[in-house]
């Protein structure tokens, strides 16, 4: 999982859309032979190695928030219409 994470770390960067869909499979594929583990037969390493596979998951979630911001952003700035390419606001009565 660590180096589906890392991989998919470097297609953040590289914005890489091939390289992000194949460790997209490959954490979803990892994530399905770790499903059926119970609590109780993880030791000590692997809760260390899950852990760590947790805190990389989240910063990758970051990088992505903030390059789809960015990427927004941009589109904002070149179309000249803020909010175009965000989601409809619901309205309430």
């Amino acid at each position: 999982m660590l180096a589906a994470l890392n991989g998919e770390r470097q297609a953040l960067a590289a914005m890489d859309i091939d390289a992000l869909f194949l460790c997209a499979a490959e954490k979803h594929s990892v994530c399905g032979a770790l499903e059926g583990t119970e609590p109780a037969q993880i030791d000590t390493e692997c809760r260390g190695l899950l852990e760590a596979a947790r805190h990389q998951n989240e910063v990758n979630r970051k990088v992505r928030n903030l390059l789809a911001a960015n990427v927004a952003a941009r589109l904002d700035a070149l179309t000249r219409s803020p909010g175009l390419y965000t989601a409809p606001q619901v309205r309430r009565a």
